[in-house]
């Protein structure tokens, strides 16, 4: 690789740096192609981004980024998890790892702060990915608005049942 392209490869880092609200850094021991593509594939569902770089280009390329504090982990073979959304790598990088000896979460950072492994397991992992939180936002506003629709629907149907019940009566008379 010539410095050309190693300028690139830090320019694209770094991007991805820029991009992402976490990061999440593995050692892999072994790794099949197989395994990799599978985890690649289970990263892009969530619209994460997984990459493999010379630890030296990902030390540059985080300089002066939150991720900053990510510099002194980077030894050996590491993967990087990349994700916009707090949890989402964490998470698949964890349930990956329960299944596979290959793959050992190191550390992981979210806005400047630096987990160790238990924290990315324990903390990163554990947060709701931000679909989860859309979805229970959307369900506490729907839940006043449907609850108002039954207290509004009560009355209307007291009304109808003592009609009813007045009809009954007269039915039972006649």
């Amino acid at each position: 690789m010539d410095r050309a392209e190693k300028e690139a490869l830090v320019k694209e880092l770094r991007a991805q740096f820029e991009a992402s609200t976490s990061v999440v850094v593995a050692r892999q021991k072994g790794m099949t192609v197989a395994k990799t593509q599978d985890l690649r594939g289970k990263i892009r569902e969530k619209d994460c981004s997984f990459r493999v770089a010379k630890n030296r280009l990902v030390r540059i390329a985080i300089e002066g980024t939150p991720f900053e504090p990510l510099s002194p982990v980077l030894e050996g073979p590491t993967t990087l998890a990349f994700s916009s959304d707090p949890s989402s790598a964490a998470k698949i990088m964890v349930d990956y790892c329960k299944g596979s000896d290959n793959l050992e979460i190191v550390a992981g950072a979210m806005e400047g702060e630096l987990f160790d492994a238990d924290g990315v397991v324990n903390i990163l992992s554990k947060m709701p990915t931000l679909d989860e939180i859309r979805a229970t936002l959307a369900g506490l506003l729907k839940a006043p608005a449907s609850k108002m629709a039954g207290v509004l629907k009560a009355p209307a149907q007291k009304v109808v049942g003592v009609i009813k019940a007045y009809e009954d009566k007269l039915a039972e008379n006649a």
